[in-house]
């Protein structure tokens, strides 16, 4: 036996005294913790869900304590053998979660003390739950994060999707509410499109400062024992793009930081707004009002009294959600404007938070994906429901708002005018083609002369909607023809 494992064995209690006395710090105190407190202290019924990343960084802990001879291989497999029995019995449900033991560590620690022995109790050599928590969260985010960044490519294909199929549908633009001018309504679409590409960006930024290992920091001040931790940070994958291990590099900060989690919810409140975002319009285009688009049933409710209803509940909600997330943020922030370094027990109110925004938007880009694009159909191989558009409405829509003024401006610009002249010009004819109910389209070109002897009949082709929409032929415009070479871009980023 090592100095290392007979210091540890001479002051640790006896067998079973972990799990009897239920807290590891029992020995000091002359009474045992009040319910009340034990409730209200307690955090497993919720934290549990952490244990494979528990499991995980225990292991590789005690595999990195073997290879510096803290603990004897022999403590190494019966640890081994222990972690892989209760990874069977959380798996199975067989697993009792202990409120008394208070959150997922000590009862996991308590479990594989009872099953292996002094060789459980060895395995918290030369760290603190501080670390051991700093470690899990980081380790669970970092997966959560990976699925996270596999929905939002799965939602920005569905919306590919639909702009492919729209390409040449034409939807009046707004700025305002108001309509401002023709757009593509694929072009539209991969507005969307572009926010949500740079959504999976943040998220990987994310991922790479969460992607760093605490563990062996010990409660605040780093340890006395010969660890190796940049080993337990390879073990783990905690590397970087060059696949050297990326270790926490101040003690203090690695037990208390919780930036990472900020900065995920951030992300996350971020990528809510752009849902929310994308709802507003699905709620505003699905209502009479409008009409431009029908949703799946699947995706709608109706009303306990009005027959005729079709609700668009699942945008709405979307849409509510977003100020969840986005006050987890602020909670968060709250959480840990005011403490004072090192660990305090504020911290274990970042779980909820935390947890509570990953589900809602892992939920939320799930179902989004289905709804906007569709859902596959085995039978054909193509997806079928999501979103069906209404082109005849949308077109029809784009013809109330005068939207072709400006390319009628532009028009007067290429045959000399400044353009501020052109803009006064062309506002003098909006408010003839007011008076007279019609489309600056429908004007008689002696009409449109009178406000400027430079206008010929040429003029209508720009007037048009199909032709105010190709006329925007520059990079990053609505041409159909910019619109296809951006879907072929993403194409081939998303492939």
């Amino acid at each position: 036996m090592s100095k290392a494992q007979a210091t540890s064995a001479d002051s640790a209690p006896s067998h079973n005294q972990l799990d009897t006395k239920a807290q590891a710090w029992s020995a000091l105190f002359s009474e045992p913790m009040s319910d009340l407190v034990k409730r209200y202290t307690s955090s497993v019924f919720f934290d549990k869900r952490l244990w494979q990343a528990d499991i995980a960084g225990s292991l590789a802990h005690a595999e990195m304590l073997a290879a510096q001879g803290i603990i004897g291989a022999e403590d190494y497999a019966s640890i081994q053998r222990g972690m892989a029995q209760i990874t069977s019995e959380i798996e199975s449900g067989a697993f009792e979660w202990r409120l008394d033991l208070e959150d997922v560590h000590l009862n996991i620690e308590a479990r594989l003390t009872q099953l292996v022995g002094d060789a459980g109790k060895r395995l918290h050599t030369g760290r603190s739950r501080n670390d051991q928590v700093a470690t899990d969260v980081r380790l669970w985010l970092r997966g959560e994060i990976d699925l996270i960044g596999d929905l939002l490519k799965e939602l920005q294909v569905s919306l590919v999707d639909v702009a492919e199929q729209n390409v040449e549908v034409i939807l009046p633009g707004f700025t305002h509410l108001q309509v401002a001018q023709p757009v593509s309504f694929g072009h539209h679409m991969l507005a969307y499109v572009e926010m949500f590409k740079r959504d999976a960006e943040r998220m990987a930024d994310v991922r790479r400062r969460t992607n760093v290992l605490p563990l062996g920091s010990a409660a605040l001040a780093g340890t006395t024992y010969p660890l190796d931790r940049e080993r337990v940070a390879k073990t783990l994958g905690m590397v970087d793009a060059n696949g050297s291990p990326v270790v926490c590099q101040n003690s203090l900060d690695a037990v208390s930081d919780r930036d990472f989690a900020i900065e995920f919810t951030a992300a996350a409140s971020l990528c809510m707004v752009h849902v929310s975002r994308l709802s507003e319009e699905l709620i505003i285009w699905m209502s009479q009002n409008f009409g431009f688009i029908k949703i799946a049933d699947r995706f709608t409710t109706g009303s306990s009294i009005m027959p005729q209803k079709k609700n668009p509940d699942v945008p709405e909600l979307a849409r509510g959600k977003t100020g969840r997330v986005v006050g987890h943020l602020m909670g968060l922030i709250t959480l840990m404007k005011g403490q004072p370094l090192a660990y305090n027990k504020d911290n274990q109110e970042d779980k909820e938070p935390l947890f509570d925004t990953v589900d809602t938007l892992k939920d939320t880009l799930r179902i989004f994906a289905e709804m906007v694009g569709g859902q596959l159909n085995p039978a054909t191989g193509k997806k079928e429901g999501g979103i069906t558009v209404n082109a005849q409405a949308m077109e029809q829509a784009a013809l109330k708002g005068y939207a072709t003024a400006t390319d009628l401006a532009d028009y007067l610009v290429k045959k000399g005018l400044p353009f501020r002249d052109a803009h006064e010009t062309v506002a003098h004819a909006v408010k003839a083609a007011t008076t007279h109910a019609c489309d600056l389209s429908e004007l008689p070109l002696t009409v449109l002369q009178g406000f400027h002897p430079a206008i010929e009949k040429d003029v209508y082709e720009c007037l048009s909607l199909r032709g105010s929409l190709n006329a925007r032929n520059t990079l990053g415009g609505t041409a159909p023809a910019q619109v296809r070479a951006q879907l072929a871009r993403h194409r081939a980023r998303l492939a």
